[in-house]
């Protein structure tokens, strides 16, 4: 039965490994097991090994099982005034006498003799009952009126007193069968009295579990009905946003139908110029951009543009549609190869196939580089149609293959100003839906350049009435698909001139500033923040102003901005934001790297004009006041009181004036006199070290000089 015991628990322990009240089990019905064998067994003369030795091993199981019950009901009743027993006085009142024992029976070699000092740990089995009632007590603060304390004291008092009283049966030699009766006894009822513990601590826990599932499925219940809630209202939000965005989309339609048919006329009346083919170019984007959201939205909702109940002949749409591209491309310098089967007939509206093809053949120019090739390819393949676009532009890297066919998602490249709204592709990929046919992807730019771009429709059969009746779609003119080139104006560097520096990566907008700014200053551009680092480092570069863009490939403007704040050399020049990006964050992001002005786009290039010249005029004014403080400390120091006009001073005009020196060089020049190292003239004039070192050699050169000595004696003796 106790094997059966010690298995049922170990069962258990393995099911419960974080119970470490069974491993006090365990080891209560272990010790139980061995002191059971070996008081059964021993002594016994037909065993191997002498009496005495057994006798030491039989008494021994008896003090041994025992001294556990202290630490085990300290342990597991959780009875606090029992823990001197459990870790010292089993030790001192039983494991030392136990040892006395085993001296004396070893020396006198008489049982009888030994056994006289059992008179220790009976008395301390008779302190350790004491112990545990006023142990009890302290845990029930006195109190056993309850039914669980009254178990406690009685289940406890009769399961461990047998067991504590071991000593005394052994010292009164009682037989062995009251010895093993009354200790088994009292460890059945011990054993009982814990798990009964043990039941009513797994009913609680059920119930508490029950209790929790409850509660859970309650706030659950709660927490999907606000989850629910909460969703309506973001999609009633939603959709409120959306049918605010399509309307303004359908409103701005017939405005930019008027103004576009207006530009028309008027182009047509008095001729084609440099900025109204701007103005055309930007308002196509515009009309194409706004249509694309207004037609993605209806798709989105299940609503057709397209008539698919009619036959097209697919080949004469292909035609007719890269028929549109061929002097564009000639234009740009891409050559447009393509292979049309003939006669390819379709179930679908000419003006869906027409998106279609117009769509992906504009995409394979855009990402094209100047040179590149285009190849279009329609054939029947068995039961399918398929169309393919074929570039040697950038390629598509294959974790961007499902992003290119979400809405608004842009793939990052150097043309920047061919930079749509990421509409173009889904929209073709909803009409090939609408048709039951399939789009495919293939680029990996790792392995080589280009993208190919295949869609495949069902092959229907069509009676001949049907290839009579089939129609196609002439899809009218392609205004721009929106890649232009730098077109600057050649400008001579004027010394007159402030010097400003323009960083972004719209080309049109690059074209447009130069020619606004070139009028009043000298005007270099650069298309992103590494070519405008290249352009400010160059040696004798000189820059009174940098206007920045933000949102830039390679090098936006915000860490432009944070390299030049850095720089000792550059962090002089003053730099101007000119982005899109305008929220209050951003300008505030773009103050704290040291910019002295935030203009948004769009833009008044007035306002833009007059906040240039206040920052040059604000700049001019700086300089001009550190330059009459080291005039007046230049006086001061030839012993004149300062502000005051000296032969000393008149001379050193009139010298600067016959030896020619720029008034930038003036500046260095009576810094020098001064007494100023280079990196000290470039902090105060707000210049870098090395245009101080260009400007003293030119001045070097005219007053015809080596050193600084021989240029004070020269320009203010």
């Amino acid at each position: 039965m106790e094997t059966v015991i010690f298995f049922c628990l170990l069962i258990y322990k393995f099911a419960r490994p974080d119970d470490k009240t069974a491993v006090l089990d365990l080891w209560l019905i272990f010790l139980l097991l061995i002191y059971n064998v070996s008081g059964g067994l021993l002594p016994d003369p037909n065993l191997p090994g002498s009496v005495f030795i057994q006798e030491i091993i039989a008494y021994g199981t008896g003090f041994i099982t025992p001294s556990y019950f202290p630490y085990y009901v300290y342990k597991g009743f959780g009875l606090k005034k029992m823990k001197f027993h459990a870790f010292r006085g089993v030790y001192i009142y039983l494991i030392f006498p136990y040892l006395l024992f085993v001296i004396a029976y070893g020396v006198s070699g008489k049982l009888s003799v030994a056994q006289n000092l059992l008179i220790l740990p009976v008395l301390y089995a008779i302190w350790v009952i004491i112990s545990l009632v006023r142990a009890l007590k302290f845990k029930y603060s006195g109190n056993f009126s309850t039914g669980e304390s009254k178990e406690e004291l009685i289940g406890l008092l009769l399961s461990l007193t047998p067991w504590v009283g071991l000593p005394a049966i052994v010292y009164f030699d009682l037989s062995q069968v009251i010895e093993a009766s009354v200790t088994n006894t009292g460890f059945l009822l011990l054993l009982s009295l814990h798990l009964k513990n043990h039941i009513s601590l797994f009913r609680k826990e059920h119930q508490r579990l029950i209790q929790s599932e409850t509660q859970l499925m309650n706030w659950n219940s709660t927490l999907q009905a606000e989850v629910d809630r909460r969703t309506h209202e973001l999609i009633k939000i939603s959709e409120q946003r959306t049918n605010t965005l399509v309307n303004l989309a359908h409103e701005t339609k017939t405005p930019l139908t008027l103004i576009d048919n207006y530009l028309e006329e008027y182009i047509a009346k008095n001729g084609n110029a440099y900025e109204l083919s701007i103005v055309k170019r930007s308002l196509w984007k515009i009309t194409t951009d706004i249509s694309n959201i207004f037609d993605l939205e209806r798709l989105n909702r299940g609503m057709s543009l397209f008539n698919h109940n009619q036959v097209t002949n697919f080949s004469e749409v292909t035609n007719d549609s890269l028929a549109l591209f061929g002097a564009y491309c000639q234009k740009i310098g891409i050559t447009l190869h393509s292979s049309v089967q003939g006669d390819i007939l379709i179930k679908a509206d000419p003006a869906a196939i027409s998106r279609i093809v117009i769509n992906l053949v504009e995409n394979a120019i855009k990402f094209s580089a100047n040179g590149g090739s285009v190849e279009v390819l329609l054939q029947n393949d068995g039961n399918k149609v398929r169309l393919s676009i074929k570039d040697l532009g950038i390629g598509i890297p294959p974790e961007m293959h499902k992003k290119v066919f979400e809405p608004y998602f842009q793939l990052n490249t150097t043309k920047a100003s061919s930079q749509g709204m990421g509409l173009g592709l889904p929209i073709v990929k909803k009409i090939v839906q609408e048709l039951n046919g399939e789009i495919s992807l293939n680029s990996d730019p790792k392995r080589e350049r280009g993208t190919l771009i295949t869609v495949s429709f069902r092959n229907h059969r069509f009676s001949i009435k049907d290839k009579q009746s089939a129609v196609s779609f002439q899809g009218g003119k392609i205004r721009d698909i929106g890649t232009e080139k730098l077109n600057l104006k050649e400008i001579v560097h004027d010394e007159r001139k402030k010097t400003l520096l323009v960083v972004e990566d719209n080309i049109s907008m690059v074209n447009y500033l130069q020619r606004k700014l070139s009028d009043k200053y000298n005007v270099t551009v650069a298309l992103n923040g590494n070519d405008a680092l290249h352009i400010i480092r160059v040696p004798g570069s000189s820059f009174d102003l940098i206007i920045s863009d933000i949102m830039m490939d390679k090098l936006d403007g915000f860490n432009l901005a944070k390299i030049i704040s850095e720089d000792p050399n550059l962090a002089h020049i003053p730099f101007l934001f000119l982005s899109a990006k305008a929220t209050a964050t951003e300008k505030l992001q773009g103050l704290k790297l040291g910019a002295i002005g935030f203009m948004p786009k769009p833009f008044s290039i007035q306002e833009l004009m007059q906040q240039v010249d206040s920052i040059i005029n604000l700049s001019e004014k700086q300089r001009k006041a550190l330059l009459s403080k080291a005039i007046d400390h230049l006086s001061y120091m030839n012993g004149h009181s300062p502000g005051k006009t000296t032969n000393g001073t008149d001379n050193f005009e009139e010298n600067c004036q016959v030896y020619q020196l720029t008034p930038r060089e003036k500046a260095v020049a009576k810094l020098i006199c001064e007494g100023y190292k280079y990196k000290e003239i470039g902090d105060k004039l707000f210049i870098a070290e090395r245009t101080v070192t260009k400007h003293v050699q030119n001045i070097f050169e005219k007053v015809d000089v080596s050193n600084k000595i021989e240029l004070i004696n020269k320009l203010a003796g």
